[in-house]
């Protein structure tokens, strides 16, 4: 079982949660609303985006029914709810997120490995933290770090340090009483958490990070040396990071882009709208893929040993499945990918501190 659900396990854990509470009502009515307006299955993302609509449409009123002080209960619920779902630690100091940390350090850079996610966990710094990889996410400081959009633009920091761009926030982002926005281990009484799954304004100080991490997927596609992207777990199901990535691929024919989503090519359309159109985009599932805009599945196991994608990694339970010995492709379950990058350093791990900080 997973340490932090997905985006459809964590709905559902919010919605449970949420109906035990006062505000279930309130939350029952933004659910039918976005029913209503065509969201069959809306998840927590578009639930979040529709409060935070309703309520700068609010101002000191109400909106389709729910008064700005719900519409705020609401917002700080869900968050908080979300911040204990999502504040979980590494088990070991030999996990998925600790190979790719591994990686990160295992050669000298000429240009820095860059991570752009949409988790709001800290399961990737800990791993950084554990061996030691540095890495800069946009704030500077020690007791209460405060971002710094300058910093992150003129980017003089040695290569060798990573940069964490958290698309959608972070649980440790907190807003204050000024419309600072800044990152620590404890809040300020009354602050707010920086969760934003959505794009459209809300307040300018938490609009401010999501502008600004944005930009750095964007600047990413513009470097000199041609860039290379690798996405793994992302369900493209955010049209706005969608839309940057098509962009950075159009502007420049040079970017390529590898995405390895888990289960069927069929689960993901809108990548595969994406990889049809675009040349520079591959999409790798575990049953086909796409390259160069062409489709097919995976060849015969027996037929392909000297494919570099046949020697990947099998994942295990494969054998004597259902395709009819099509060979499948496992890296995009991010334990195999994480195997494969540790396999590529070409040593189990390095000295570092035990994720318990023993």
């Amino acid at each position: 079982m997973p340490l932090v659900p997905d985006v459809a396990d964590l709905t559902s854990q919010l919605g449970e949660y949420i109906a035990t509470t006062e505000l279930a009502d309130a939350f029952a009515m933004i659910a039918s609303q976005l029913r209503e307006d065509g969201a069959l299955s809306p998840n927590i993302e578009a639930i979040l985006t529709h409060i935070r609509s309703l309520r700068q449409a609010a101002g000191s009123q109400e909106a389709r029914g729910l008064s700005a002080a719900q519409l705020q209960q609401l917002d700080d619920e869900l968050c908080n709810k979300i911040v204990q779902i999502a504040d979980q630690k590494l088990p070991s100091c030999d996990t998925p997120y600790h190979h790719l940390a591994v990686w990160t350090v295992s050669a000298a850079r000429d240009f820095p490995v860059q991570f752009f996610t949409a988790n709001y966990d800290l399961l990737l710094e800990q791993a950084l933290e554990d061996r030691r990889a540095p890495y800069f996410d946009g704030f500077v400081g020690s007791r209460q770090a405060f971002f710094d959009p300058y910093a992150m633009e003129e980017d003089r920091l040695p290569s060798r340090w990573s940069r964490v761009w958290k698309l959608h926030g972070s649980i440790n982002w907190m807003l204050d009483d000024s419309g600072n926005v800044y990152r620590a281990s404890e809040p300020k009484p009354g602050a707010a958490r920086v969760i934003h799954p959505s794009h459209l304004k809300y307040e300018e100080s938490r609009r401010m990070p999501y502008l600004a991490m944005v930009d750095r997927l964007r600047a990413f596609f513009t470097q000199a040396k041609p860039p290379l992207l690798v996405t793994c777990g992302y369900s493209f199901r955010d049209q706005h990071i969608n839309e940057s990535l098509q962009q950075g691929l159009r502007g420049n024919p040079k970017a390529m882009a590898f995405c390895l989503v888990y289960g069927k090519i069929e689960c993901y359309p809108l990548a595969l709208q994406l990889a049809l159109t675009r040349p520079n985009l591959s999409l790798l599932a575990e049953d086909a893929a796409v390259v160069g805009t062409r489709q097919a599945v995976w060849a015969d196991r027996s037929e392909s040993s000297s494919s570099p994608a046949s020697n990947a990694r099998e994942a295990p339970g494969n054998q004597g499945d259902s395709t009819g010995g099509r060979g499948l492709f496992p890296l995009g379950d991010f334990r195999e990918f994480a195997l494969f990058i540790r396999e590529l350093v070409g040593r189990k791990g390095m000295p570092g501190r035990a994720a318990n900080g023993s």
